[in-house]
C-alpha cells in the first residue's frame, strides 16, 4: 500500500504561484509513475503532469505546458508540482496518484493509489 497526502492548495489571484506538494508513505515507489490530476465541479478529473521516479521523464498537459513543473524530491519521498502564471481556468481540486507500471500515463484509470485531494482557487 502507498499513502499520498497533498498540501500547499490555497487561494491566488490570476498571475500567481501556487507548489503543491505530495508526501508518499508506505511501499517503495522508486520504480513508480507519479502523476497530478485536476478535477473541477461538474467536471470530470483530467490529467496535468506525470513523471517516472525511474528515468525521470516527464509528460504534461497541453493547458499546463510552460507553466506548470512536476518534481520528485527522493530524500523526502515527495513529488511536487510548481503551478506559475495560473489562470481562473485552472480551479479545481488537485490530486495526487501513483501507479507501478513503468511508463507515464494521462488515464486515471492507469493510477493505484490517490491522495485526498487539496482545493486550489484562482481568482480572476
Amino acid at each position: 500500500q502507498v499513502q499520498l497526502v497533498e498540501s500547499g492548495g490555497g487561494l491566488v489571484q490570476a498571475g500567481g504561484s501556487l507548489r503543491l506538494s505530495c508526501a508518499a508513505s508506505g511501499r517503495t515507489f522508486s520504480s513508480y509513475v507519479m502523476g497530478w490530476f485536476h478535477q473541477a465541479p461538474g467536471k470530470e478529473r483530467e490529467f496535468v503532469a506525470a513523471i517516472s521516479r525511474r528515468d525521470g521523464s516527464t509528460y504534461y498537459a497541453d493547458s499546463v505546458k510552460g507553466r506548470f513543473t512536476i518534481s520528485t524530491n527522493s530524500a523526502k519521498n515527495t513529488v511536487d508540482l510548481q503551478m506559475n502564471s495560473l489562470k481562473p481556468e485552472d480551479t479545481a481540486v488537485y490530486y495526487c496518484a501513483a501507479r507501478s507500471g513503468p511508463y507515464t500515463s494521462s488515464w486515471s484509470h492507469d493510477y493505484d493509489y490517490w491522495g485526498q485531494g487539496t482545493q486550489v482557487t484562482v481568482s480572476s
